[in-house]
C-alpha cells in the first residue's frame, strides 16, 4: 500500500481545490481582521486587508493554479494571508510604530513558514513550477511590505523603497527584453539574498536599532540585493549570445 502522504490532500480529505481553500482563506481573514482590530486599526485597514485577502484566493483559485492544491501550496497561501494583514497595517502607518512587536511577530511567521513550504513540498513530492513561482511571489510581497513600513512609518528614507522594488522592475524589464524571462538555475546565492533581506529589514524595523545602525542594515540589504540581480542579469545576457553562453555547471561553480 502506497503511503497516504503521496496523495494530494483531495485524495485524502476528499476535497475539490475550491472546497480546500476557501475555508483556509475565510478563516485567515475573519483572523486577521480580529488581530488588526485587537491594534487598533481603522476600518480602511480592515476592509483593505480582507480585499486584499479574497482577491488573492481568486486569483489562486481562477489564474493558472493546479486542479488541487498541495500542502505546501496551502502552506504557502497562509503566508500569502498573513502578508495581507500587514498589508492592511499599511493603511494605518503609525501601527508599526505603536505595535510594532505582534506585526513583527506576523512577519517572522512568515519567514519561518517559507522554509516548511519547501521542504513539505520536496516531501510530499508536490514541487510544481506554479509552487515555486507562488512562494517567491510571496517573498517579493513580504520585503516590499517591510519597505513600505519603514517609509510610510517615518523610519527610513525613500530610498528604502527600492529594495522592495528591485524584483518588480526586473519583472517589469522582462515584458521588455525576452531574453530575462529565460528561466534561471537554482541558487543557494539568490535565496540567501533574499533571507537576509527580510531579516534586516525585520531588525530595522524594530525598535532595537538607532538610526546610524538602521541605515547601514538597509543599505548594506540594498548592495547585497543589486549584486544578487545583477549576477543573474549578467548570466541571461550570457545565455541570449550562444558563443558566450555560461554551463548550468559553470554558472553554479561560478556561486
Amino acid at each position: 500500500m502506497k503511503p497516504v502522504f503521496n496523495k494530494q490532500p483531495s485524495a485524502i480529505l476528499g476535497m475539490s481545490q475550491g472546497r480546500a481553500v476557501w475555508p483556509t482563506a475565510v478563516a485567515l481573514i475573519a483572523a486577521g481582521g480580529l488581530f488588526l482590530s485587537v491594534l487598533g486599526a481603522a476600518l480602511p485597514a480592515l476592509f483593505l486587508m480582507a480585499l486584499l485577502g479574497l482577491i488573492l484566493v481568486t486569483m489562486v483559485y481562477f489564474l493558472g493554479g493546479p486542479r488541487v492544491l498541495g500542502v505546501a501550496n496551502h502552506i504557502t497561501l497562509v503566508r500569502a494571508l498573513l502578508v495581507s494583514w500587514m498589508i492592511g497595517a499599511l493603511a494605518v502607518p503609525q501601527l508599526f510604530l505603536d505595535a510594532v512587536w505582534p506585526l513583527l511577530s506576523v512577519a517572522l511567521l512568515v519567514l519561518a513558514l517559507d522554509g516548511v513550504d519547501g521542504w513539505v513540498a520536496r516531501r510530499l513530492d508536490q514541487c510544481t513550477a506554479f509552487g515555486a513561482r507562488f512562494d517567491m511571489e510571496v517573498d517579493a510581497a513580504l520585503i516590499m511590505v517591510l519597505c513600505l513600513a519603514l517609509w510610510m512609518s517615518g523610519q527610513a528614507e525613500a530610498w528604502v523603497l527600492l529594495i522592495g522594488a528591485m524584483r518588480y522592475a526586473f519583472v517589469l524589464a522582462g515584458s521588455i527584453a525576452a531574453w530575462l524571462r529565460r528561466p534561471l538555475p537554482y541558487s543557494f546565492r539568490r535565496k540567501l539574498v533574499c533571507v537576509v533581506q527580510v531579516a534586516a529589514l525585520l531588525i530595522a524595523l524594530s525598535p532595537l536599532v538607532g538610526s546610524g545602525l538602521q541605515a547601514m542594515l538597509l543599505a548594506t540589504a540594498l548592495l547585497a540585493l543589486t549584486y544578487s540581480f545583477a549576477v543573474d542579469v549578467i548570466w541571461l545576457w550570457r545565455q541570449r549570445q550562444p558563443e558566450a553562453a555560461l554551463t548550468h555547471e559553470n554558472y553554479r561553480s561560478a556561486q
